[in-house]
């Protein structure tokens, strides 16, 4: 019999064409071309530097650097990096979308507005379709936990239903942000409604200092809010009252979204940032009783085994 798709799991999601934009980094200040193509089922989300001809794709394991933002680089090519993926992978995860592949023509993708709805934007333009084999998920089975200071993050099995229930709080005294809580089971709708257009956000006193140590080249308050104690710079002032934790919440998205697959968890986490996110991913991975891979096993429409595939996308079953 010729391989088959259950009828009980959900097709694995692709772009229906190539979209484009052009905008800055953040960090780098450069003008930074992006286009979102669509990809065969199997391939995951990768990055390819398209000045240097290099495929990265986008997983945990490939993480090189938390500083401000996430980047990946490949282990023999620490040289060549993709920065500043976080908002482009919660954009893809909220929308659904398994395969696709990122161009981009330099060492970072453009910031745009700082939040994931200019990248929303761009699939809805380019449409998602459905394409052969199931879409799987990372069924978290034990509680990992990763603190660093007062910070913490975790994720632990979920009670009932499917997706990814996250709270997340941060706090910052004397300033506008102050202490802020949100917890929500992050689904295409509500990330799309409740997330998505959140802004990344710094404080003034820090804006001198990231640039004299060549970070945030090319921030403004175009695409970062900016706090200097109780007031918020940016002329538009906030797009909500919580919109701070809110963006901290979409990085986790992004950030989580470097599993390979979407979790069966419940996060939890207070003043997490990338470094955390991506250690709690290591952490998870590193123990192999604490997570496993839905569909346990799935054979493709033309009855060939995913084996060799699900290697490459998770190492750790390796």
């Amino acid at each position: 019999m010729d391989g088959f798709i259950p009828l009980d799991t959900a097709r694995r999601r692709t772009l229906k064409t190539a979209i484009s934009c052009v905008g800055v980094g953040v960090h780098s200040g450069r003008r930074a071309s992006l286009t979102l193509r669509p990809a065969l089922s199997g391939t995951g989300i990768r990055f390819r530097r398209t000045d240097l001809g290099i495929e990265i794709p986008a997983r945990w394991d490939l993480v090189s650097d938390t500083k401000l933002c996430t980047a990946l680089s490949l282990p023999d090519r620490p040289d060549v990096r993709i920065g500043t993926v976080e908002h482009v992978m919660a954009a893809l995860a909220g929308c659904g979308v398994d395969d696709a592949i990122i161009d981009v023509d330099g060492p970072e993708v453009p910031i745009l507005d700082g939040s994931a709805a200019p990248f929303v934007f761009l699939i809805d333009c380019a449409g998602t379709a459905a394409s052969h084999g199931t879409a799987e998920t990372i069924e978290v089975l034990q509680t990992v936990r990763v603190e660093e200071g007062g910070a913490w993050a975790e994720l632990s099995p979920l009670a009932s239903g499917s997706g990814l229930d996250a709270t997340l709080s941060i706090d910052f005294p004397n300033t506008a942000i102050g202490r802020q809580a949100l917890s929500l089971r992050v689904t295409p709708q509500s990330f799309r409604w409740e997330l998505a257009d959140a802004r990344t956000f710094t404080l003034a006193a820090e804006v001198e200092h990231l640039r004299a140590i060549g970070l945030a080249q090319g921030g403004s308050l175009s695409n970062a809010i900016v706090v200097d104690g109780a007031v918020v710079l940016n002329p538009g002032g906030l797009r909500r009252p919580d919109e701070f934790v809110r963006h901290k919440l979409l990085d986790v998205v992004g950030d989580l979204a470097l599993a390979g697959a979407p979790l069966k968890a419940r996060f939890a986490g207070h003043r997490s940032g990338h470094a955390l996110n991506n250690r709690l991913l290591r952490a998870l991975f590193a123990d192999a009783a604490a997570w496993r891979l839905l569909p346990p096993l799935r054979v493709s429409v033309d009855g060939a085994s995913t084996a060799p595939a699900r290697a490459a996308a998770y190492p750790a079953l390796a």
